[in-house]
């Protein structure tokens, strides 16, 4: 079975239709995973158009390197965290580029690896990073941060009603031992909890765990300014989020971008200056068909918001 096969990409119809790749534009896919939003953009830039792919798992980036080999040194690759976009840009001159893709989240790869650590549906180590350049692992974070801090985090990462007691649960268990596998940590959170017929007990608290250990929201909140300063005019900007926080940090940020001036009302002549630089594309957010959903059970809870540049005097 091939990677692409292992993955599939979720709102691939609707993310290509929003970036409009036209042939020998440049693009970054700023999550490339196996490749597979990547191949068809490529497809669609040919003969001469370039795509920049960064991922922060080592595994995803050779993963793309064989997936997107016909392609050749239309193909540029960087293993880091997106919140390195301009860094990595600005390296490989990927600048006033046509588009930029977000789709964050783990993958469908990463959730089948046992030693990954992002399921709790196979023993395994409670790594979670999606990188090695994340150092601590989601281990170290459940056996070191205060009951405080790890209240917050299940309550604000993963909106867990429970956050309080499963917190508890686990300061108490690691003062007699080192809590270091998915399935113990899975374990403990569901004999804490009244079973729910809905979901599994650790859902909520992997995905807190996850988002923590990779500092997402972070990266994310750094990520789309520098995205929207590598645009050029009429560049777009297709974000994938499978979070409701990923989704209000994204809708927030096209909201301000979309709007002018920023003066207290009580102000009558606007001293800001802002002009938009944004148009938004999808005033609510695309979700997927029946049908994908049916298909890719992971595209569930998949939403997309685009933006576009506004044409400015002197831009790209």
């Amino acid at each position: 079975m091939t990677s692409h096969e292992l993955h599939q990409p979720v709102l691939l119809v609707e993310a290509l239709r929003l970036l409009a790749p036209a042939p020998n534009g440049s693009f970054i896919d700023a999550t490339i995973g196996r490749g597979g939003h990547a191949e068809e953009i490529l497809r669609r830039t040919g003969p001469s158009g370039r795509l920049l792919g960064i991922d922060a798992d080592p595994e995803a980036i050779e993963g793309s390197r064989r997936h997107l080999a016909e392609f050749g040194d239309r193909v540029v690759l960087w293993e880091g965290y997106f919140d390195q976009l301009t860094m990595a840009a600005q390296t490989h001159r990927f600048n006033g580029v046509e588009g930029i893709l977000f789709d964050l989240g783990v993958s469908s790869p990463q959730l089948r690896e046992p030693k990954r650590g992002f399921s709790f549906q196979a023993p395994g180590p409670l790594d979670m990073r999606m990188g090695p350049s994340a150092g601590a692992t989601a281990g170290d974070l459940v056996n070191s941060a205060s009951e405080a801090e790890l209240i917050r985090i299940f309550s604000e990462y993963g909106e867990e009603h429970y956050a309080r007691r499963i917190a508890r649960a686990i300061v108490r268990a690691r003062s007699t031992r080192r809590l270091d596998s998915t399935e113990e940590l899975s374990r403990l959170v569901a004999e804490s909890v009244p079973r729910s017929s809905r979901i599994h007990p650790a859902t909520r608290v992997f995905q807190a765990l996850r988002i923590a250990t990779n500092d997402e929201l972070r990266r994310l909140r750094e990520a789309l300014p520098q995205a929207r300063a590598l645009l050029g005019n009429g560049g777009r900007l297709v974000v994938i989020s499978f979070h409701s926080l990923e989704d209000r940090l994204v809708k927030r940020f096209l909201q301000t971008e979309s709007r002018g001036c920023v003066c207290p009302p009580d102000i009558p002549i606007c001293v800001c200056g802002k002009n938009p630089s944004l148009r938004i594309l999808t005033r609510k957010p695309l979700r997927p068909s029946d049908e994908e959903r049916r298909a890719n059970p992971r595209s569930r809870s998949a939403k997309l918001r685009a933006a576009e540049v506004i044409h400015q005097q002197g831009g790209e």
